[in-house]
């Protein structure tokens, strides 16, 4: 089993170098770049860009070179090996001149040496701030609503598929399918605004943003983290409400092939207890296909519930990444959508050792081979 999952996490590796050159790729597809859309922006307000101003925008983002060289320059940002500058010391006969660098340092190129360094992502068109720090302001609560909203999924959909299995054709299994069907019919952001108009009309409060307006902006404190969790529960169930739904039904479609296969008729037969039966042989089976969609749920939470962060005002990445598509932002984009391939990678590692843990067939045949 270990030899199997270190193999896994070698194939990380260039699995993400593939997925890096095909996300570079699709950015570049859409005709024109960010500084286009600037430049056509300022012409729209009336202002004149002259040909030496546009080229000295296109040098300062780096837009003149190639794009192979733009892809290596975004590579060498995402891995944390690469070309880091060599800091010379200054001498002291070194003055300073006008600019703040000595003519000493003007003079001799700047040198490059191969080490480990902290990702630089590059900076951001239209923020003019690293990339990296307006990653980092929103991963925290994109994070904290992800992790909730996976366990309040689970929590609800696995009692509740696992009751709609054993009572089939009962009046508790056609409620919960009648409620999984409306789950999964209504998309998520007509269920946001339905919370929002009850809660401002019948309970005076908006529903919208993770804080109060006393919280939006004070530093991290325990009144604050409780403000959070008092506000969390609106987009954790109208972000997960979908995927309980759905979750419902496989739940209950697995385990009702499970209960009805001869392992379980020869256990039954041998007397074990129903409770220990349903709990050790066919739910751990039923849950495989469960745990084996973690690979596309961690970023499925992150990326599809865009729609319905920015109805809610979530500070969360999703709205970050809309507007950094629409606006042709190359490098925050892509950084964001690498984000979200690493979280998919990420979650098949999980899964695939989550199923070698519930199932016993799968490590057998890990070591047949």
């Amino acid at each position: 089993m270990f030899a199997l999952i270190v193999r896994r996490i070698l194939w990380m590796f260039p699995t993400l170098f593939a997925i890096s050159v095909i996300t570079f790729g699709i950015i570049q597809l859409p005709p024109g770049d960010y500084l286009t859309s600037y430049i056509a922006a300022l012409q729209e307000t009336g202002e004149t860009v002259s040909e030496a101003q546009v080229a000295a925008l296109r040098k300062q983002y780096a837009l003149d070179e190639p794009i192979h060289m733009q892809y290596l320059r975004w590579l060498n940002g995402l891995s944390p090996f690469g070309r880091v500058r060599v800091e010379k010391p200054v001498k002291a006969d070194d003055a300073p001149n006008a600019t703040g660098t000595s003519e000493a340092q003007e003079e001799e190129e700047e040198e490059y040496t191969w080490d480990f360094k902290y990702p630089d992502l590059g900076m951001s068109f239209e923020e003019q701030r690293p990339v990296t720090q307006l990653i980092g302001e929103r991963l925290l609560l994109t994070t904290i609503i992800s992790i909730f909203t996976l366990l309040f999924t689970w929590a609800i959909a696995i009692p509740i598929g696992i009751y709609s299995a054993v009572k089939q054709y009962s009046w508790g299994d056609y409620f919960f399918t009648f409620v999984g069907f409306i789950g999964l019919s209504i998309p998520g952001f007509l269920l946001a605004l339905i919370f929002m108009y009850i809660g401002y009309t019948v309970f005076g409060v908006s529903a919208g943003g993770l804080f109060s307006p006393a919280y939006e902006t004070a530093p991290w404190s325990m009144g604050k983290f409780a403000d959070l969790l008092a506000h969390l529960w609106i987009p954790v169930i109208v972000v997960g409400m979908a995927g309980t739904a759905g979750l419902i039904r496989v739940m209950r479609a697995n385990l009702l092939d499970e209960l009805r296969k001869q392992y379980v008729m020869t256990a039954r037969a041998k007397g074990v207890g129903r409770l220990k039966l349903l709990l050790k042989y066919p739910v751990r089976v039923a849950l495989n296909p469960l745990v084996s969609t973690i690979g596309w749920v961690l970023p499925a939470i992150v990326s599809g519930s865009t729609i319905t962060a920015v109805v809610l005002g979530l500070p969360t990445t999703g709205p970050r990444l809309l507007q950094a598509l629409m606006n042709q932002d190359m490098y925050l984009a892509g950084s964001m959508v690498m984000m979200l391939s690493f979280l998919t990678v990420l979650g098949t590692l999980i899964s695939d050792i989550l199923l070698l843990w519930l199932d016993p067939r799968i490590r057998y045949e890990g070591s047949s081979k």
